[in-house]
Parts: C-alpha cells; sequence; structure tokens
C-alpha cells in the first residue's frame, strides 16, 4: 500500500507544480507593466537566491569541494533555466500573441524526449508517443479555440524566435539538471542556480537599464519581484526538480501542457475570460495524455 502511494506521489506533482509555474504567467502579463522584463528576470532570482542562501550557506560551505567540481555545469543550467527562461518570456510578449507564446512553449516537451533520445538514449514507448500526441492535440484545442482556421492563420514575429529559444532553453534545463547528477542537496543545488542565473543576466540588465528604460524601485516593484520569485520561482522549481528526480527529464516535461491548462484556468479567474467547450475538451485529452506517458507499456521492463 505504501510503495501504491510512493509510486503515485511523484505522478500528483505533474499536476500540481504547474499550478504555481503558471502563476508566472500572471506576472508575464501583470508584472512586465511596472518592471522592465530583464530587470523583473534579474531581481527576481536575485531575490530566490537572497531568500534561500540563510539556508542553505552553511551546508554550501560545508561542501565547497563539490560546489567548485560542479560550478560550471550548474552555471549552464541556471544560465538555461533562470537567464533563457526567465527572461526570454517577458520579451516575447511584447512582440507576439499569448497564443503563438502558447503553441511554441508547449513544444518544449517534444525537445527534451528528442534530446534525451538521442543524446542520451531514452526510449520512448508507443504509449508515451501516443500519450504526447493527445497532450498536443490538447494544446492545440485549447490555444486555438477549438477553430482551424486560426491555426491557418497565424503570424510568427520576432518574439516567436524568442519564445522558441526559451522552449529550447527550458527542454535543456531539464534535461541537464536530470542527468548531471550532483553531490549537492536539492535546495544547494538551487540556491546555486539562482545565483548563477543572475549572473547570466546581469549584463543584460545593464544593457536594458542604460540603453532602454530604467526600474522605477517602488512598492509595485517589490511586490512583483517576491511574487515571481516565490510561487513560480521557489515553490515550482523545487516541486519540478522533485518530480523529476523520480520521473525523468521526459516525463516532467509534460507539466508544460498541464501548464497551458491552468493558464487558462488562470485567465478566467483574473483577466476575466471565458472557458468554452474547446477548454475542456483539451483538458481531458492533455490530462489523458500524461496518464497514458506514466502507464508502462507491456514490453517495458518492470523497475
Amino acid at each position: 500500500m505504501n510503495n501504491s502511494k510512493n509510486n503515485y506521489l511523484p505522478f500528483l506533482l505533474l499536476f500540481i507544480q504547474p499550478i504555481f509555474m503558471a502563476s508566472n504567467l500572471i506576472v508575464a502579463r501583470g508584472g512586465v507593466e511596472y518592471v522592465p522584463p530583464i530587470s523583473l528576470a534579474f531581481w527576481r532570482w536575485t531575490a530566490v537566491f537572497l531568500i534561500l542562501l540563510p539556508f542553505t550557506y552553511s551546508s554550501l560551505k560545508k561542501n565547497f569541494k563539490f560546489v567548485k567540481q560542479e560550478y560550471k555545469r550548474i552555471f549552464f543550467i541556471g544560465s538555461m533555466g533562470c537567464g533563457v527562461c526567465g527572461a526570454f518570456p517577458f520579451l516575447a510578449g511584447q512582440t507576439t500573441t499569448v497564443t503563438n507564446m502558447g503553441i511554441i512553449y508547449s513544444s518544449s516537451p517534444i525537445f527534451i524526449i528528442l534530446i534525451s533520445s538521442i543524446f542520451f538514449k531514452e526510449k520512448i514507448n508507443f504509449l508515451r508517443i501516443v500519450g504526447l500526441v493527445s497532450c498536443l492535440v490538447g494544446v492545440f484545442a485549447i490555444i486555438i479555440k477549438g477553430d482551424l482556421s486560426l491555426l491557418i492563420s497565424l503570424k510568427f514575429t520576432i518574439g516567436d524566435l524568442w519564445m522558441l529559444a526559451s522552449a529550447i532553453g527550458w527542454a535543456l534545463y531539464s534535461i541537464y539538471l536530470f542527468y548531471w547528477k550532483t553531490n549537492l542537496k536539492i535546495f544547494d543545488r538551487f540556491t546555486l542556480i539562482a545565483f548563477f542565473g543572475v549572473v547570466s543576466l546581469f549584463p543584460f540588465y545593464l544593457i536594458e537599464e542604460i540603453f532602454f528604460v530604467k526600474t522605477i524601485f517602488n512598492e509595485d516593484f517589490f511586490i512583483w519581484v517576491l511574487f515571481a520569485a516565490i510561487s513560480p520561482g521557489i515553490i515550482a522549481f523545487t516541486l519540478y526538480t522533485m518530480a523529476q528526480k523520480k520521473l525523468g527529464a521526459s516525463i516532467t516535461g509534460f507539466t508544460l501542457y498541464i501548464f497551458t491548462v491552468y493558464s487558462a484556468i488562470y485567465g478566467v479567474l483574473f483577466f476575466k475570460e471565458q472557458l468554452e467547450y474547446y477548454h475542456y475538451l483539451g483538458t481531458a485529452l492533455v490530462f489523458g495524455g500524461v496518464y497514458l506517458v506514466k502507464k508502462k507499456n507491456k514490453y517495458e521492463k518492470k523497475t
């Protein structure tokens, strides 16, 4: 009985984690009105680092030899997860539509599966392929509102390229977070990921401040930065790492499809958007697809 519960707990994380991850949409639509995009990403991860450091400093100091061994890898992970995925969606939102962003970002699990299969020899079984297709159909049903003519009429901009880079960045973050084994504890490594994410963002933050728009440090700034740091930052990234340790990079990547469903819910709750039949259809296809991905193929070896 306990083993059964332990097996399904990581599976439940696939549905819990996107609740917090999708709150990044609230930041993307609301926060950038008060804080410039690169600045928001930079100070968000600075806040994450400063919040975590008091709790992890002693452990990091004690295990500093591992930090020296792994810092190059952690810098890469931080650059992808906090730099590319932290700033690019905010930049994309300035020149592209939410529809296009949703379609392009939902391609990340495909990149995860392809890269994992090609470079890390991860097996792809039939049920996982069916689940992937089901999730894609579900996401597209929501994004195009059940109307295929909307898909045909889509136009792509420079913002779409920012979003594509973000989708690939998240795939690389997910894969190497899983395959690069570490001697550090989850929160110790997460502290360093946030730190190196800040380092990677710093030059671009300076460019934005000097040549484009300056940050106004007022009450709105602190509210949005702290919210972004805690909900789609600390909580979402921690739950994602926990799920990945149990389920692997490919399966955990399917949180992005569930993320799309929760984004629609947030649209109703916070932006007065209406739920239509295609939201329910898409949700059923996404959740069913995730179940198929988790379900073992009868030809797979039991672990």
